[in-house]
């Protein structure tokens, strides 16, 4: 079972990185670059969660049906229901904190629990460099988010 755990600041309150995280619609890959359009299939969504498939062409292609769940403060969870790569016990749990000037401190642990060879081999390269790789990743998406609260202005 791998985990990475890391931090990113953004320039925005918590509810706007919750309705953005939470928003299933097209250009999701525009924030989130490893949501690829080609996977991405919302099955059902409530007022506090959703079940949304989603998943990257990365590594010959990974895709993870998850629930989210935002219905706690500050805290969005993805549960993995069904994965190519991984499966029960797989999370990715966001915490976030307003930092006192408006903006964010954003806290993201991953767990991954692989069920085949995939998951097994992603769960070793991740192993050696998940943190960076996922650290990298949700910097990025925070660059992303700022810009498009800058642009819509």
């Amino acid at each position: 079972m791998g985990r990475a755990h890391v931090r990113a600041h953004g320039s925005f309150p918590p509810e706007q990185f919750v309705a953005v995280l939470t928003d299933f619609g097209p250009g999701r890959s525009e924030i989130w670059g490893n949501s690829s359009p080609s996977h991405l299939a919302l099955h059902d969504q409530g007022t506090t969660w959703a079940e949304v498939t989603e998943g990257s062409d990365a590594g010959g292609g990974v895709w993870q049906r998850l629930r989210y769940d935002w219905s706690a403060p500050d805290v969005v969870t993805l549960t993995v229901l069904d994965s190519n790569a991984f499966g029960r016990g797989s999370r990715w749990t966001y915490r976030l904190e307003p930092d006192g000037s408006g903006g964010t401190l954003i806290d993201l642990t991953v767990v991954r629990v692989p069920t085949t060879a995939k998951g097994r081999v992603l769960d070793v390269v991740l192993s050696l460099g998940g943190s960076l790789y996922f650290a990298r990743d949700l910097r990025r998406s925070v660059r992303r988010i700022e810009a498009r609260l800058k642009s819509s202005s």
